[in-house]
């Protein structure tokens, strides 16, 4: 990008970090050689994630070259690195102002690094993707192999814990907390991970496994959420979607479940947005969550689906 074109992400960045340097000198040199040094978003974004992921054996210098490089060689990831900066000031309450994700928020950075690790990957240059992959995973306590493909606009709040494996697909506008996994089932190969689309939120501790949501990750429209509480079972977020589908699948579950579920599910499916509490026993828990997972492919509108009740 020609530092003559207008960036307004980039405008607002630098207005900001000079109103906070004229306010904090303590900070002022920090904040001249990480923002108001560099003409444009990419170079100091570039100097800012090398400083962080250098190491003995790979200095900041060449890596910052290798990012730089992903930054300009590919405009989509330009793109993603400023709707990924609004996002996190539109949906994080703590946000207010652009150049706090930019510097301090270790998500929106270890976001950054795997793009350019995916892109490094892409092209053919896999062991520097898998350096950077372990660079993030020990600098920010975030693992995204780089082979996951993830959209624009994505928030990864917090961020501590998450992993993302090979083939997950993350679609646009995603909000993801800490803790979450997006993993496979075992030792499958191949297509093994989710697929989560668009506008998705993933609460903190969700679980989700396997290759849930079909191969493309196009127009899915069920995204199933595992997220386990210690001592009170399974929990699912679900999503209000076909009701005959709902209804097929639910015919194809043991008759005590589709007693105890059926018409409840079937109505959470029709409205959305209540809680459905499942009384069963500890030992079934398991069974339980299978056939929640099994339900909630036909699924759209968030319901929470919860055992945590045991007689």
């Amino acid at each position: 990008m020609s530092s003559t074109t207008s960036d307004p992400i980039w405008d607002r960045i630098r207005a900001e970090a000079a109103l906070h340097a004229a306010e904090e000198p303590i900070l002022a040199s920090f904040l001249h050689a990480t923002i108001l040094n560099h003409a444009e978003l990419e170079m100091a974004l570039s100097f800012h994630l090398a400083s962080q992921l250098d190491s003995p054996t790979a200095s900041s210098l060449l890596l910052r070259e290798v990012i730089l490089d992903a930054f300009t060689s590919d405009p989509t990831i330009r793109d993603a690195v400023r709707a990924d900066l609004q996002a996190v000031e539109e949906r994080d309450s703590a946000c207010h102002e652009l150049y706090i994700p930019f510097l301090y928020f270790k998500g929106f950075h270890a976001l950054q690094t795997h793009r350019v690790a995916h892109w490094l990957w892409t092209n053919g240059r896999e062991p520097l993707a898998l350096f950077f992959q372990n660079r993030m995973s020990a600098e920010f306590s975030v693992d995204i192999h780089p082979a996951a493909r993830l959209g624009k606009g994505i928030m990864l709040d917090h961020a501590t814990g998450l992993v993302i494996g090979e083939t997950a697909v993350v679609g646009n506008d995603v909000s993801i907390l800490q803790s979450v996994t997006l993993g496979g089932t075992g030792k499958d190969e191949g297509d093994r991970h989710p697929k989560i689309g668009d506008g998705v939120l993933i609460s903190a501790g969700a679980k989700i496994l396997g290759n849930i949501c079909g191969r493309t990750g196009e127009n899915c429209r069920a995204p199933v959420f595992g997220s386990p509480r210690a001592g009170n079972g399974p929990r699912l977020l679900l999503r209000r979607g076909d009701r005959q589908k709902a209804r097929s699948l639910l015919a194809r579950l043991p008759s005590v479940y589709r007693v105890v579920l059926g018409r409840q599910l079937l109505h959470c499916i029709d409205k959305g947005g209540h809680m459905i509490r499942i009384h069963t026993r500890r030992d079934a828990v398991a069974e339980v969550e299978n056939m929640a997972a099994a339900v909630a492919v036909s699924c759209q509108n968030c319901v929470d689906l919860t055992a945590n009740t045991f007689g």
